[in-house]
Formats: structure tokens, sequence, C-alpha cells
């Protein structure tokens, strides 16, 4: 199972150099820091934002007032030095040397590989900066306009290099100012994307690819229409993650995606996609909403990224308040699939930073929330191990309660486990029929790893009518049978 841990690079440096009143780069992290971002139940560390940011991209940008009302929003004291630019408006792909470049990425690399964890780096498939080397060199990967485009509609095409393009889009949104499109249907765009991503799996061990529905042929045809030219036979991406791996057969593929496009995305050769629906089942809905999500097929739900957070969405600690969270992280820490953590949200911070911004305004620490999830995550790493189930549950004539618990199981080779949670905030009891026949005529013993109480049982007890929990609000159980 992958566990992902999000961090974002140009922060992080940031605050190791003033913490150490020196410069730090990706080759001098220091020991305990690598220590605490490659922490017990992590396996991947994703340095968010390491490619060469646009300056012309960030000079678009900084006419954007609400843009900047953001900034200020989230950074009262901020200067200009704190703005670095979008990582997602990529001038190349090659590591920033103010980051400690090629060399101190591989660095980074051997530090995370001798933890026995991975590294995952970005790529953006959909646009580059205006100033990226491809307007002049590989014009064809690019959305051409005209000049009555630009006349006519400013705010959708941009003149570079005395040429005009497309500015990126989503279909749904305003064209994002500071980018240029790129064509997903241009054989030439497929050819760079391949030696883009090879590039990438030289020096990674995955790659998340920024929205990357935007790239599948229907969606592209029906964001662009003619102005992309003939729709391939072949999908975007089955063309280039082929190729990809032929070089790094290992390279893990990670999607963001949404619209409900993750099951197409993991049949054209993605490992994982981003699961923005239980993310929103979480946040928004009950305990039945997320048991009904659970039930689509597993080898689905194996292709799943579940998270509480990301830079894109706001701390767990303000949308998941109180003990909410806690349930909601019990939960999409012990489910089959991926799990992504967000830097910063083992420690309960609230501010929502801007990507752009290269500093964050200091926070208290919830030392409280840090030591459960210090807990929490080994705890996971243990329990997701074999076969997966979703459990029923079952109250009785005047206590239908049993409504608000979300309960799986794991069945392992060498152990067993159970989690029930409490997705409400009132109590909770219910009688959870265990999986496992053979218990009958057996005394067991559930361990809680979370608490490391322990409950003595009869094996047919826990059979029929099963096992019985009484839970507190937002309340969780994470036991090992023995």
């Amino acid at each position: 199972m992958t566990v992902i841990h999000e961090i974002n690079t140009v922060v992080w440096l940031g605050e190791l150099s003033a913490r150490h009143g020196q410069r730090v780069t990706l080759g001098d992290v220091p020991t305990e820091a690598w220590d605490e971002a490659a922490r017990a139940g992590v396996d991947m560390v994703w340095l968010m934002g390491v490619w060469r940011r646009s300056p012309a991209g960030l000079a678009i940008a900084l006419r954007d007032e609400p843009l900047r009302a953001s900034f200020r929003d989230a950074l009262p004291d901020i200067t200009e030095a704190d703005i670095a630019g979008s990582p997602y408006c990529v001038r190349d792909y090659v590591v920033d040397e103010r980051l400690g470049g090629r060399a101190g990425l591989a660095e980074a690399r051997a530090q995370l590989a001798a933890r026995g964890v991975r590294l995952m780096l970005d790529h953006v498939p959909n646009h580059v900066a205006p100033d990226h080397p491809w307007l002049a060199e590989r014009p064809g990967c690019l959305i051409h306009g005209d000049q009555q485009d630009l006349t006519r509609s400013p705010e959708a095409f941009i003149e570079a290099g005395g040429q005009i393009y497309a500015r990126g889009r989503d279909p749904y949104f305003p064209p994002w100012p500071d980018v240029v499109q790129l064509n997903a249907f241009s054989d030439d765009l497929r050819t760079a994307t391949v030696d883009t991503l090879t590039a990438i799996g030289d020096q990674a061990d995955a790659v998340r690819c920024d929205m990357a529905m935007l790239m599948m042929n229907d969606v592209f045809a029906k964001t662009w229409g003619e102005r992309a030219g003939p729709q391939p036979a072949q999908d975007f991406w089955p063309y280039v993650i082929e190729r990809v791996r032929a070089r790094h057969p290992d390279l893990l593929f990670v999607a963001e995606a949404y619209w409900d496009l993750e099951w197409a995305l993991q049949q054209q050769g993605f490992d994982h996609c981003y699961d923005k629906r239980l993310y929103d089942r979480l946040v928004h809905e009950d305990a039945a909403s997320v048991r009904a999500h659970l039930r689509a097929d597993l080898t689905y739900q194996r292709g799943l990224v579940r998270f509480l957070e990301n830079h894109d969405e706001p701390p767990a600690a303000a949308t998941l308040p109180g003990g909410r969270e806690r349930a909601a992280a019990v939960t999409v820490a012990t489910l089959p699939g991926a799990t992504l953590w967000h830097e910063g949200q083992f420690e309960g911070r609230t501010t929502r930073l801007p990507v752009f911004l290269s500093r964050r305004p200091p926070e208290p620490v919830d030392e409280e929330l840090r030591a459960f999830y210090g807990q929490l995550l080994p705890a996971a790493a243990t329990v997701r191990d074999g076969a997966w189930q979703l459990l029923d549950t079952t109250g009785w004539p005047d206590n239908d309660s049993h409504r608000h618990l979300i309960a799986h199981s794991w069945t392992g080779t060498h152990a067993r486990h159970i989690v029930i949670v409490n997705y409400s905030g009132t109590p909770a009891q219910a009688h959870v029929p265990l999986p496992w026949p053979d218990l009958t005529g057996r005394a067991c013993r559930l361990t809680d790893l979370l608490s490391a109480r322990t409950y003595d049982r009869e094996g047919d007890e826990l059979l029929a009518p099963g096992l019985y929990v009484d839970l507190p609000a937002w309340q969780s159980h994470v036991l090992t049978l023995s």
C-alpha cells in the first residue's frame, strides 16, 4: 500500500534554512528533517514544486489583484520576496538551482531510499509557462490562435514570442492567465511528453500528473474542438505511459483526477487516481454515504488515492473540526488503495497557503493531534495487509445508531484486523459480525492499536450476533485479533 507525504519543497527548505541559520538545499537537508519527512508509516515523499518556475508567468500573476488578495489573506505580512511563482507554471523540467539543482535532488532521493522511502515529483501535462522552451523549439505542441482571437478574447489568448497561443484551461472555469495550452492531439506533444516523463523517471520513483483527465481524447475534444485538429485513434495516456514504462517499468503513475473519470484513467495506465468523491463524502456527508462509496469494485478501490487535504484543498483542521478529523483520518488511513497526507496536516495547521508563496505564517502545533497521527500512521501500516472486506453492522428495534458506523476488516496471512469508526457526532452502538468462521469455539483477544486496550471475547460471540461496540461521537477502534 502506498502512503504519500506531500511536502511544499520551497516552503520546507525556507523553514529549515531559518531554523539552522544558513541556506539549506535538497542536497544538505539535516538528517532529522529527512527522518520527519519519511516518518513511520510513510513510504513515499512527494517533493511538490521542484521544477524551474516561470518569471513570465509570475509577472502575469502579479497583475491579478484577486490573486494578490489571496496571498495577503494567507500571509498578512507578505513581501514581494515571498512570492515565488506557481509550481504549475513550469518554465522547464529542470530542478531549480535555488533548491539544489539536479545533484541536490539526487541526494534527496538517496536519503529517502536509505530510509526505504520512494520519491514522487510533479508533471503538468495540460500547459506550460509562456517562456517555456517549447514555444520556440516545438510550437507544434501548442494550441494556436490568431490576432482576431486575441482581439476578441484577450482573456483566453496570449501573445508570446511573436505568436498567439491559447491560454491553458479547464472547460468548466475561465482560462488560467499565466500558462499556455498544450495540444493533446499533437504527435509532437506526445513525443515531447514521453521524453519529459522519461527524464522525470530518471530522477524519481513516481510521478503525479496534474489534472490528468484534461488530456483524455473525449475531454480534450469537447474542450478544444477543431482547434485541436484530428483526434488520434489512441488516447493520450496509453500512448505516453506505454512508452515511458519501456524505460522505467516500475515508475508509479498517480493522476489528479475529477468528474468520476478515475476508473477510465486507471484503465488507461494510471496506478492511482485521486478519490475526490470520498473526500467530498467525508467532508459533507455521513457514514451511510461513505459506506455506499466503499461498496465499489475492489480492483477500482485499490487504484484510488484517499486524502483529507492537499495543496488544492483547505486544511483538514479547518474543514473537519474537532473529533471529525480523527474519525476521517482513521477511515482513509485504513482503506485499500493509496493514502495522501499533506505537510502541516499532522500539526493541525489551518491556513490554506497559495502554491505561489514560499513562506507560510507561524501557527501553534496541536500536540494532541500530532501524537494521534504519530500512532495512526504506523498502526495503519500494520493493518493494511491481506484481503479487505466491508463489514455489516446491526442494531436493535429501539436503537438504529449502528447506521453511523463504518466497519471493515483485513485478513492477512499472519494477522487479522477490524476497523470500526463512529462517523457521527452522537454515540453509536452495534453488533459487527466478523467474517472468520474458524473462530468457533476459540477464545479471542482484541487489542486496540490506538489505545493499547485489550478486550477478551469468545469466538462464537464474535460470529453471531457479532462484536459488540459502543463508541462515543467520532471515536474509532483499530483492532488486532489474536
